[in-house]
Order: structure tokens, then C-alpha cells, then sequence
């Protein structure tokens, strides 16, 4: 671990968020010397402090022992390119359209990986008027239902959040062409092209 690396980013997510040595060394219950001490690389915070600081500075604590914080490379805003991700334990719906450290439920996220549809897994769409109307046969119970449908195309992303106990009935205007993408437990991310 590097010290002054360490040090250098402490005191730019301290200005970050607009705080004094003195403000973060009271929310912390420490001295604004330690606090200088650390951004002068000087000297490293304790473990236990660690949990704290990360939280008070909006930053992981491996990225705070890291000392660095990277920028994603831009990525062009092809949404059909985004990344999802779906918490195994409460059923969140996360997502994003570069690189990206998701966590929920205090565990780290990883992408899902998209799996083309076979004949038998596809979503049934029909053309009304300008929309499209999505219905599945797919067992909408508990233990496993289809729980987001998205429509994502160059520039847009759709997302309907669907529960068990319903029908799947989706509409999503007609534009260019897409991805049509939806998520169940047990079958992962599935998509379509359309």
C-alpha cells in the first residue's frame, strides 16, 4: 500500500464532497491532524477506520487502499450494449452502459451474459398499429417468472418490471430495429433480435 497514493486520493475525494480536514476528522471522531497526517502520506488510516472513511467518502475501501481512482474509457451510447445486472437475493435491477462495480444486497455484482432465445423460449410479439405487443407463455409463478422485459435499440432503452401472478403483456413502440430482452431466475437473460 502506498501512502502518499492513498493520501493524494483521500484529500481529492475529501474536496469532493466539499468537507474540511476538520469536518471529516469529527464526523470520524478523530483529530484533523490525522487526517493531514494521512493525506500527507505521512501515514495510512487504521483497518477500523476504513469502513467509515469509505462511507463517508463515497468510495470502496479497496479503491481507498488502491489510492487510485480510474475513469471508465467512454464508451459510445449504443444502448443496445448495455449491461445488466439482477440481485440473486432481493431481485433488484441494476444496469450500465460502461464498466462498472455494482453491488446490492452487500455483495459485488457481476454482468449477465445475454443467451440468444431458441425457438421455444421467444417472446411472442405482434404488431399493433405502431407498437408492439409482447405476451409469453411462460409460467409466471414465484419461484420463477419472467421479472424485467427491456426493448433496447441504438439510442433507447424500455425496461417494464413484470411480477409473478401476472400475465406477461408488454407494449413498446415500434422503432428501428433492437434487442428484445427480458430475465428469469432460472433461465437467465434471454434475448431476441427484432
Amino acid at each position: 500500500m502506498d501512502c502518499k497514493k492513498v493520501g493524494m486520493l483521500i484529500r481529492s475525494l475529501r474536496v469532493e464532497q466539499k468537507m474540511t480536514q476538520r469536518q471529516l476528522a469529527e464526523q470520524m471522531n478523530i483529530s484533523d491532524k490525522t487526517i493531514s497526517k494521512w493525506e500527507r502520506g505521512a501515514g495510512c488510516p487504521d483497518v477500523s477506520l476504513l469502513p467509515e472513511l469509505s462511507g463517508l467518502l463515497g468510495v470502496s475501501i479497496e479503491k481507498i487502499l488502491g489510492g487510485d481512482l480510474a475513469a471508465n474509457a467512454f464508451i459510445g451510447g449504443n444502448m443496445k450494449n448495455t449491461d445488466y445486472y439482477v440481485c440473486p437475493f432481493c431481485g433488484n435491477l441494476l444496469f450500465s452502459t460502461g464498466k462498472a462495480e455494482i453491488s446490492c444486497c452487500g455483495r459485488k455484482l457481476k454482468p449477465l451474459t445475454a443467451k440468444k432465445a431458441e425457438a421455444e423460449e421467444k417472446l411472442h410479439m405482434e404488431q399493433v398499429e405502431d407498437e408492439w405487443f409482447i405476451t409469453s407463455d411462460h409460467p409466471m409463478r414465484k419461484e420463477n417468472y419472467i421479472s424485467f422485459v427491456a426493448l433496447a435499440s441504438g439510442g433507447k432503452i424500455q425496461i417494464v418490471k413484470q411480477y409473478p401472478q401476472w400475465d406477461l403483456q408488454v407494449r413498446f413502440p415500434k422503432r428501428e430495429h433492437g434487442k428484445l430482452l427480458w430475465y428469469s431466475r432460472n433461465k437467465g437473460l434471454l434475448y431476441q433480435i427484432v
